[in-house]
């Protein structure tokens, strides 16, 4: 079994801290690229920007498996200079208005340090403070002397964090299935052809794996993600019995959601890997949402796909929490069903 130990969690955070906001990836595709060079017999950066990793397998046409996870997160984009340190934004990706005032931020190559601000509370009236205050009322104010250009990304800047059993931190979407596909490229087994895309832009319409699939033409394929968990109790104190997920319950296997239905042969073939190893699992509740999964499985002559995420609390939000031992039970809930793939999987449905 593969173990999560303090190389994983340095990699996570860096990940993590980096900033790669949608359509301006380049600070994690630099840190991917340098991790997975020692490992890959194929390396390639594709015209959208995302990394194409190939590791041969064994035989004469070993089943070619692809791995997808994002390298984009949600922020935002500034579209015009106020004067005096004031900047307009749009948000990019889906952020929550409610999550903004007041939260400090990053902007820009240099990451530059400012906060969106807003009319003080003091100076609203009761009918403003019933709703949520627009995107197009904030601004990010970065001081007098701050400077940002147009189309320069942004976003939370808050810092990675290990506090007992849990990691905290912006970006865990999908950073930790980032560092996972680093991990199993790095356990690549022979009965296969790993294919892994560290995918772009997925938080704005799952755009690089749609391309990516297209350059790898796998057999099947697996979005490895980070779906968010609705475990917290109800407004009156009560158990909650309407969860998708929880944390602390192991990889989530997904069955259905908004962009995909996933393959009932491969669902069934991680959950038999699951029990046979003894690795905590539990099936994603069908509901709202999506992963690249659901642009993989539309590509060329169609691709049989299945998702499989860590739990995470607050997605979208300046800070996600997540569990180590859920983050440990998914990658070895992959890696065992990677090492025991074989073209029988998809002879029969």
């Amino acid at each position: 079994m593969l173990s999560i130990g303090q190389p994983q969690i340095k990699l996570l955070e860096k990940l993590c801290n980096a900033m790669s906001v949608s359509g301006a990836e380049g600070e994690v595709r630099r840190i991917v690229l340098e991790e997975v060079k020692p490992y890959a017999d194929e390396v390639k950066v594709d015209a959208l920007g995302s990394v194409l990793v190939r590791k041969n397998g064994m035989g004469k046409k070993p089943l070619r498996v692809l791995l997808d996870a994002h390298m984009d997160e949600v922020g935002f984009m500034i579209v015009k200079d106020d004067d005096d340190g004031f900047f307009q934004f749009e948000v990019v990706g889906g952020i929550d208005p409610r999550h903004l005032v007041g939260k400090q931020v990053i902007v820009g190559k240099d990451h530059a340090v400012g906060v969106i601000g807003a009319k003080p509370i003091h100076l609203t009236t009761s009918e403003e403070r019933q709703h949520t205050i627009a995107v197009n009322a904030l601004r990010i104010d970065l001081g007098p002397e701050g400077k940002a250009n147009v189309g320069d990304r942004a976003t939370f800047a808050t810092k990675f964090k290990r506090v007992g059993p849990s990691i905290m931190s912006k970006a865990i979407d999908d950073r930790i299935g980032v560092a996972m596909l680093i991990e199993l490229l790095k356990h690549a087994p022979t009965n296969i052809e790993l294919c892994l895309a560290f995918s772009v832009q997925e938080e704005i319409g799952l755009r690089g794996a749609k391309v990516a699939a297209h350059y790898f033409e796998p057999d099947l394929a697996i979005a490895v993600d980070s779906t968010p968990a609705r475990d917290l109790p109800d407004y009156e104190g009560k158990e909650n019995f309407t969860y998708n997920t929880q944390l602390g319950l192991g990889p989530a296997i997904y069955m259905a959601n908004s962009s995909t239905m996933d393959d009932p042969r491969l669902v069934r073939f991680l959950a038999e890997t699951a029990e046979k190893h003894k690795i905590q699992f539990q099936f994603r509740q069908p509901g709202g949402g999506g992963t690249n999964a659901g642009a993989i499985q539309q590509s060329r002559v169609g691709v049989p796909v299945v998702s499989v995420s860590v739990p995470h609390r607050y997605t979208h939000s300046p800070i996600s929490v997540s569990r180590i031992e859920d983050w440990k039970n998914t990658l070895n809930l992959l890696n065992e069903a990677l090492k025991n793939m074989t073209p029988a999987l998809l002879a029969d449905r």
